[in-house]
């Protein structure tokens, strides 16, 4: 009987085998992208519906739980993250059509050149900042929140593509080594992102969902398992994702509700204060975050540069749960492409995963 109802559900819910490989492709420090198999391997044989992505970044774990069916929650403090979140995992079938286009590159609107006067020759020319401020004005035009979302997270695949390592760290170019991408106009780059973005869209028949904040300030509070995949503290490495992403995360809210720090070279904003990333506080973080979800299996991404170290881990998890397990991978990070860090094993770690239960 359960083969015929499995039968039956993969006709209903039809989801490609390759559905994954056209999650739009990312740089995000940290992503798990070339680790889903791994994850994956390691937690299918658990009976699970409801998954939380606690910590989405990328988007691309959650998505891929998607794509195995499972009723996806996910959320971020980071608004880039959380608009990606919301229009690959939460939308189930809203596209950019070209209609939607015209609106978003039609005639001129009035602007009030903030982002111009702002950032003016830091990142983007005149007419690149003129244009951000031309596109972020006609969103609200769209017609629902997820085309907004696909606009928002277009926009921003857009301005990481055109800067010289997709990131906000530096001013200027001078790590522009002539690739295509830095050629490519900024508008093309937003077109080819509304592209990318459009053919990752599928419904897996669930009621997915996205928030934005702090974890500790999330609601809900039943989920079969929570994935967890913080920004660690580390010794070895910096985890400000801040500082490398804060000009698209300024976009997505237009800078409301966040403190730029003028006094910076790159107009940076004051950073999230999250508990994890600060050796103080990280523990009590664990801690208070496995008091939270007292019935849920816990899988916890870790690697091997970070605090708490693998057997203080263990120590934390096995207060709050029975049995822990660790599967161990080596991977290497491949973020630092500077030519100072070509060669530097700071990147080679060992992958942990954690499964509490």
């Amino acid at each position: 009987m359960t083969q015929v109802i499995e039968k039956i559900e993969e006709i209903v819910n039809p989801i490609p085998a390759n559905q994954m490989e056209l999650f739009p492709p990312t740089r995000f420090m940290g992503s798990k992208r070339k680790l889903l198999d791994f994850i994956w391997e390691n937690v299918k044989g658990f009976k699970f519906n409801t998954v939380l992505d606690a910590f989405s970044g990328s988007g691309c774990v959650g998505y891929m739980f998607k794509t195995k069916g499972k009723r996806v929650f996910s959320n971020d403090i980071l608004k880039y993250s959380y608009n990606i979140a919301k229009a690959t995992i939460e939308n189930n079938g809203v596209t950019l059509d070209e209609e939607d286009i015209v609106t978003l590159l039609g005639e001129k609107v009035k602007t009030d050149g903030f982002i111009r006067n702002t950032f003016k020759d830091l990142y983007f020319t005149e007419d690149e900042n003129l244009l951000l401020e031309q596109i972020w004005h006609r969103i609200p035009f769209l017609s629902n929140d997820y085309k907004k979302a696909l606009a928002l997270s277009s926009l921003c695949r857009a301005c990481v593509k055109k800067r010289p390592r997709g990131i906000f760290t530096y001013t200027g170019h001078r790590y522009d080594d002539g690739r295509k991408d830095i050629r490519t106009s900024l508008k093309q780059h937003f077109l080819n992102a509304t592209d990318v973005f459009n053919k990752s869209i599928f419904s897996n028949q669930q009621d997915n969902s996205t928030s934005c904040g702090n974890i500790f300030n999330l609601q809900e509070r039943k989920f079969d398992l929570i994935y967890v995949d913080p920004p660690y503290y580390s010794t070895r490495s910096d985890n400000d994702y801040l500082r490398r992403y804060h000009f698209v995360e300024g976009l997505c809210s237009y800078w409301k509700d966040v403190e730029i720090q003028h006094s910076t070279k790159t107009k940076k904003i004051k950073k999230y204060d999250t508990g994890f990333d600060s050796k103080t506080g990280v523990y009590d973080s664990f801690h208070n975050l496995f008091k939270m979800f007292p019935n849920s299996i816990f899988v916890v991404s870790y690697s091997s540069n970070s605090l708490p170290t693998k057997e203080e881990m263990i120590d934390i998890l096995k207060q709050y749960r029975k049995t822990v397990e660790i599967k161990e991978l080596d991977h290497k990070y491949s973020f630092g492409n500077q030519n100072h860090k070509i060669g530097d094993n700071r990147n080679d770690v060992k992958e942990y995963l954690f499964i509490a239960k």
